[in-house]
């Protein structure tokens, strides 16, 4: 063979009598599988076991021995990662200066090979990319990176089996040339420091370009009309300034929380991206599992976690403090519902405690459970300090930095509890005010609990990004929804609407702990059930609300007092009055 690029039009056909075979050392070239302008991958044959193989290069030859020696080295080096999601290297190779590494065919076939204009549904799609990125983030994790990753560096065989193929293929010069135009440093210590920040860009592009690919499966065509990933991801932010997002017309439905995920992952916003493959493939595995099985799946995430380390730790002295009032004699049932309401974790363990025993007695028809003296009554003191001893110590397994979130988190719920009680009309028990404001937080709570990591992830998305210029509109960040889609693969209410539903709680309930939508219309509500929703509803919209940058707080506050204001026959002043400390606010329930 000799030393250029091999000529894909010719090549391209299986040899005949009358057309010259091509070679590459004891490899014949039969087909090519796919080409970029940084790599190809050949489907050729094993001369010596007359068996098919696949065969990655570099489009250009390395431009001296020492680069040779290099590419050679390196990938070599990288054979020898093992991962039952990475195919396997046969053989690193080279032929008059052409370096090459070997693959097995097998049952195998490129994502190239099996994509059409008509693309793939999502589940079986989500199946496949699971797997890739398991692969994927492992070699990160090793260090390597693949630098290209294209549809034919992605293959699959007809029991959904996918590997990847084709690491390390594009040597760290050539990557840095297409996508940060740095000059080699001479400086031993910078070129050093250099080669870590090449490694973490080679690693996030390689994610975006993942999504990328996943875009054009779902999508049945490539993003901007362009069949080179890497030429797409250079158009995109940092590099260039087009925008790439599913269209709502595709080949086949895609879920909101898939479409949230692969989205985020090639967002034009680089801080909203996946930053590793570890994250991109967890988001999809949760969805994966929630779609598998409607009821069980969110729960699922949750119940090997709350086994080991309870469904939230009991806040510092709040149990102990529980269980030394429990110690009293009778007559003080609300003096320690009280105590046992300053603890969500005691809280929600009471709750849970007598409504799962209602729905195993089969008696859920005789309604929920949700004040806090009645489930005291129900128990008995012994039970109280039963509860109270059974949890988990704070903080539980959380660092320092995740225990201070949640305990911010719990601090906000408490002040939309207290702010709840103060919006709610006469006639109604404070105590379920209080704990239904209360649970339509819990998906938050709990995955502040027991995905802390997640949860930064999460309101990092949501968070607004301030204008760059004077006098424009800051961009508004992701919704609730979207976000945790984007991170988790599920929505954080329906983890919170699982957690309940395996407490036994009845359709009821789980409608009054579920917030009204963001946008849309509030009517008058018709039912205490639905009276109670929308109080606890509105406290948690004013909550979020003053969280928000100061200039964007006021006006979110009017919006909400406008949007609830008949419904609830509040006004703005009477939130401003619920948002004072409980001591010098008044109780609308004395009206």
């Amino acid at each position: 063979m000799v030393a250029t690029v091999p000529s894909t039009a010719a090549a391209a056909r299986p040899a005949t009598p009358n057309r010259a075979v091509r070679m590459l050392g004891r490899y014949q070239l039969l087909r090519l599988l796919g080409k970029s302008a940084q790599t190809m991958l050949w489907l050729a044959l094993d001369t010596n076991g007359d068996t098919e193989v696949m065969v990655a290069l570099p489009r250009v030859q390395p431009p001296d021995p020492d680069a040779l020696g290099a590419w050679l080295a390196r990938v070599g080096r990288t054979s020898r990662l093992k991962h039952p999601k990475i195919a396997s290297v046969l053989h690193v190779g080279e032929h008059e200066r052409w370096p090459y590494a070997v693959y097995e065919r097998g049952a195998f076939v490129t994502w190239g090979e099996r994509l059409t204009s008509k693309g793939l549904p999502g589940l079986e799609l989500t199946q496949w990319c699971v797997q890739i990125l398991q692969g994927l983030a492992f070699a990160h994790e090793a260090g390597s990176a693949h630098r290209d990753l294209q549809p034919y560096s992605l293959l699959v065989d007809d029991n959904g089996n996918a590997r990847l193929l084709g690491l390390e293929i594009v040597d760290a010069h050539s990557f840095s040339q297409a996508f940060t135009h740095l000059a080699t440093d001479a400086d031993g210590h910078q070129a050093a420091m250099d080669e870590r920040r090449m490694q973490r860009l080679a690693a996030e592009i390689d994610v975006l370009a993942f999504g990328l690919v996943m875009h054009q499966v779902l999508a049945g065509n490539a993003p901007l009309d362009e069949a080179d990933v890497a030429a797409v991801v250079g158009r995109l932010p940092p590099f260039g300034h087009e925008m790439v997002r599913l269209p709502w017309t595709v080949p086949h439905p895609i879920a909101e929380p898939l479409r949230a995920i692969v989205n985020r992952a090639t967002d034009r916003q680089e801080r909203q991206r996946y930053r590793s493959a570890r994250t991109f493939e967890r988001a999809l595995d949760g969805w994966l599992q929630a779609s598998r099985d409607q009821d069980a799946g969110p729960i699922t995430l949750l119940l090997g976690r709350m086994r080991s380390v309870g469904l939230l730790p009991a806040s510092p002295g709040g149990a102990d403090r529980a269980a030394r009032v429990a110690l009293l004699e009778t007559g003080h049932t609300h003096e320690l519902s009280s105590v046992v309401l300053q603890d969500f974790a005691l809280s929600f363990e009471l709750i849970r405690m007598v409504n799962f025993a209602q729905s195993q007695a089969g008696n859920s028809g005789s309604g929920a459970v949700l004040a806090i003296h009645r489930a005291i009554a129900m128990v008995g003191l012994d039970g109280v300090r039963q509860a109270a001893l059974s949890l988990r110590a704070w903080p539980g397994p959380l660092n320092d930095e995740a225990a201070n979130a949640l305990t911010a988190l719990m601090l906000r719920v408490k002040r939309a509890g207290n702010m709840a009680r103060a919006l709610q009309p006469a006639g109604y028990d404070q105590e379920v005010v209080y704990l239904i404001t209360a649970l339509q937080n819990l998906g938050w709570l709990v995955v502040q609990y027991h995905f802390p990591d997640e949860a930064a992830q999460i309101r990092r998305l949501m968070a607004p990004v301030a204008a760059q210029k004077e006098g424009e509109p800051d961009e508004q960040g992701m919704s609730a929804e979207a976000a945790s889609f984007a991170v988790l693969g599920i929505d954080i209410d329906a983890l919170g609407s699982a957690v309940m539903h395996h407490w036994g709680l009845d359709d009821g309930v789980q409608h009054m702990v579920r917030r009204a939508p963001p946008s849309g219309p509030i009517h008058t509500p018709t039912s205490d059930v639905d009276m109670l929703r929308l109080v606890a509803s509105c406290a948690n919209d004013v909550l979020d609300a003053v969280a928000l940058p100061s200039r964007q707080a006021v006006p979110a506050v009017q919006r909400v007092a406008q949007r609830y204001g008949r419904a609830l026959d509040i006004s703005l002043k009477d939130i401003q009055d619920a948002l004072q400390p409980p001591s010098t606010k008044p109780d609308r329930t004395a009206e």
